[in-house]
């Protein structure tokens, strides 16, 4: 059982070790990066190349460790025994399987994707170890122990949003995606835009990393956007002769919603315009 990356996604050798290396531990890999990245996108493309079912565990701020075992409705039983409801009498009836339950009795090895740990609260990936060493747990108001099957394939990811315990980074096999470099990127265009011209992706990147490279930039432009930036750029028929214009009154790309997403970046491109069009004159 071994990842090579697949049709729609370009994984690059680094990350394709990563991911081996994990599965071959039975280990979590813990997957950093910047948003956009492909973190998430990342185990659903494992789960697709290795023929896995794909168990989703999307983390909120509001997210408890213990909703990913499982939680016990005592109101609504309360609610059912007082109007005389034949399933009070079986407690299994209130009880809601989290991700873990899912993944631990799932027939087939499951890929379990932990989404954006960072986003929960700082006990959070704390109160996960035991059940991830272990791959069992406790229900205490049956009485029972849920044990894995099988050890699923775990993915977690973060946005360093904040720092993760070291207890829990001790057992994780830990990969960072690099932003991708030019002949990276320009793989994956081609992945979900075949046949695009040659000139207009090489002035289409070329923009976007200058975009990436401006001091001061508040939010950064992710892969993701630069593939939204491209469709728009191909649905508007959009020339690479106007991208590779050096007008100074013309320095904001066109389309620039795609790639600047907030007012400070876009005041920030209009002053260097500015200071651009003054130092031309």
């Amino acid at each position: 059982m071994r990842f090579e990356g697949t049709a729609d996604y370009i994984a690059t050798e680094d990350l394709r070790i990563a991911v081996n290396a994990a599965i071959t531990l039975e280990r979590p890999l813990l997957v950093k990066g910047e948003p956009g990245t492909g973190k998430t996108v990342l185990a659903q493309e494992v789960a697709s190349a290795i023929g896995a079912p794909l168990i989703e565990w999307h983390v909120k701020s509001t997210t408890k460790a213990q909703q990913g075992l499982y939680e016990y409705d005592a109101v609504s039983r309360l609610r059912d025994s007082q109007l005389g409801d034949e399933r009070v009498h079986d407690i299994n009836n209130y009880i809601k399987h989290g991700k873990l339950w899912e993944a631990f009795v799932s027939p087939e090895r499951p890929v379990l994707l932990i989404d954006e740990i960072d986003k929960a609260d700082i006990e959070f990936p704390n109160d996960l170890l035991l059940e991830l060493d272990r791959m069992q747990f406790h229900v205490y108001e049956t009485g029972e122990t849920v044990s894995a099957r099988q050890r699923p394939i775990v993915m977690i990811t973060s946005n360093n949003e904040k720092d993760l315990p070291d207890a829990f980074l001790r057992r994780c096999f830990f990969h960072y995606i690099k932003f991708p470099d030019a002949e990276t990127m320009a793989s994956i265009v081609d992945v979900h835009f075949p046949g695009i011209k040659e000139r207009l992706l090489r002035e289409a990147l070329r923009i976007f990393f200058e975009v990436r490279d401006v001091p001061g930039l508040k939010k950064k432009p992710s892969t993701s956007e630069l593939l939204d930036w491209i469709k728009l750029l191909l649905n508007e028929d959009i020339d690479a002769s106007l991208l590779s214009e050096r007008d100074p009154k013309k320095l904001i790309p066109p389309l620039h919603g795609a790639l600047l997403k907030n007012e400070q970046d876009v005041h920030l491109f209009e002053r260097l315009a500015f200071l651009s069009r003054r130092e031309a004159r």
